[in-house]
């Protein structure tokens, strides 16, 4: 594969911008074909923003959870009969403002480093040709420009990384005003009254805790039993707990057939008939991957009944030469696993050195308010067999650093393999859990075991402190059981 020079990309967020630093450093020649800007809807519409405004929200729960045990005084004029009443609020259309200002500016800190690379990168939408492969090997890609002409471009391998969109219902349909998907919140100036959220799925959760902090009153609507049905359940249980105590109204076991908006109203109607009202509902019902007319089964790529298309461990699809990254294939919906398949694809391409992905060293974070961060096997992996581990899950309510904190929901969970004792999976709930999950993020990577864990020095007073207990309970626990 050394003669491997020319590169096309299309899209440019986390799996193609990411492939193409590592195409250039490599010193093949790169195109990207991007439609609406480096970064891609993780930087412009999905996870920058989305996480910019929980950092709003995440200082809205804090304080109001914590000021009065912490000793902090407020000075206001609230009636002295009315002080447990909220004593700060947030103007929606600054933090949006603020928002779009910072997704704006992490796009153009990515187009000016892939261009330092000496990366060409084309704006326009990007297809495979129906010719097939050359003689060479080599591909057609053609680029609809948005003056209307087509160029054709000449490649040697393909990376295809052009994410997804939100799922619509065909009864539900955004108007970007009243009802509303993820990716137009953004354009809000005043806060939701009443927010119904239909979806209880990661990013449902993430946005029904964001509003509920910032001042809205959130109903969140859940077809399954419970919040983040494909999380840990003690995390999830946890969760939902704190929403209902803040007071959400967490509706469990309950879809929602149909949304129509009657004036400045929504009313959302459930499969039992039950009908709900607001001011505003967010949908967020999963996404679809932008995979259509683009040329791909003709061109022999493989897609499921989803519209994924079918990768390797090494990004490859079932065309050769044509490779794939993100959320387009469906394997592991997170800007970072999107970003390492295409970093895999380029060192697969080329002729470097490659290690396939494993999604058993995959973390991943919740963005709520406590976070839930997950590393390796689970629970589930656990209870059906797929992985013969003991657990230890120690409550954060015990930890010195936490009371402090005024800390009081949370826990540090951990896998490990009953024989040898290596770390296989780990779960966080906690504040900032996407910070405190790391040192199990190098436990599972380098099969460490919960000696090593427990040995290694920690900072006291400290959250992280909860990790290293609890390696050192399974480690008691492991001896026990040998003894036995």
């Amino acid at each position: 594969m050394g003669s491997v020079t020319r590169i096309v990309i299309i899209g440019g967020g986390p799996g193609g911008y990411e492939a193409a630093l590592v195409a250039a450093q490599l010193g093949a020649e790169v195109t990207v074909v991007d439609r609406d800007g480096l970064g891609g809807s993780a930087v412009l519409t999905d996870c920058v923003p989305s996480k910019t405004l929980i950092a709003t929200a995440e200082v809205m729960t804090t304080f109001d959870s914590s000021y009065e045990e912490l000793g902090i005084l407020v000075a206001d004029d609230t009636p002295p009969n009315e002080q447990a009443a909220r004593v700060i609020g947030v103007d929606l259309g600054k933090v949006n403002r603020r928002v779009k200002r910072l997704a704006i500016a992490q796009s153009h800190d990515i187009t000016q480093s892939v261009t330092r690379a000496g990366v060409t990168v084309l704006r326009g939408r990007g297809r495979l040709g129906s010719g097939g492969q050359a003689a060479d090997g080599s591909r057609e890609v053609l680029v609809d420009a948005p003056d209307g002409t087509v160029q054709s471009l000449r490649a040697d391998a393909v990376l295809i990384a052009t994410g997804a969109h939100p799922r619509e219902l065909p009864d539900a349909q955004p108007d970007g005003e009243r009802i509303l998907t993820w990716t137009q919140v953004y354009d809000l100036e005043e806060l939701p009254r009443e927010l119904i959220v239909v979806g209880s799925g990661v990013t449902g959760a993430e946005f029904a805790g964001a509003y509920q902090a910032i001042g809205s009153k959130v109903t969140l609507v859940s077809s399954r039993d419970r919040v983040l049905p494909g999380e840990d359940p003690d995390a999830a249980e946890v969760l939902e707990d704190v929403f209902r105590r803040r007071g959400m109204n967490v509706m469990g076991r309950s879809r929602a057939e149909s949304v129509k908006r009657i004036g400045d109203r929504v009313e959302v109607t459930l499969a039992d008939g039950k009908v709900i009202e607001g001011s505003h509902c967010l949908m967020a019902v999963g996404s679809i991957p932008n995979t259509a007319e683009m040329g791909l089964e003709e061109a022999g790529v493989k897609l499921n009944d989803w519209g994924q298309i079918q990768v390797d461990r090494v990004s490859r699809t079932t065309a050769p030469g044509v490779y794939a990254a993100g959320d387009c294939t469906g394997v592991f919906m997170l800007a970072s696993v999107a970003a390492m398949q295409g970093r895999i694809a380029m060192y697969h391409a080329l002729g470097d050195a490659v290690q396939p992905l494993n999604l058993k060293t995959v973390a991943s974070n919740v963005f709520t308010d406590p976070e839930i961060a997950t590393v390796g096997y689970t629970a589930a992996d656990v209870e059906c067999g797929k992985m013969d581990a003991v657990v230890v899950k120690l409550p954060l309510r015990g930890n010195p650093r936490a009371k402090m904190q005024g800390i009081r929901d949370g826990f540090v969970k951990l896998f490990c393999r009953p024989g040898t004792g290596i770390v296989v999976g780990g779960v966080v709930v906690a504040p900032r859990a996407s910070e405190l999950i790391h040192p199990i993020s190098l436990a599972v990577d380098a099969n460490l075991t919960v000696e090593q864990v427990a040995s290694a020095f920690t900072v006291y007073p400290s959250v992280s402190g909860s990790t290293a207990e609890a390696a050192r309970q399974l480690h008691i626990r492991k001896r026990a059981d040998g003894e036995s």
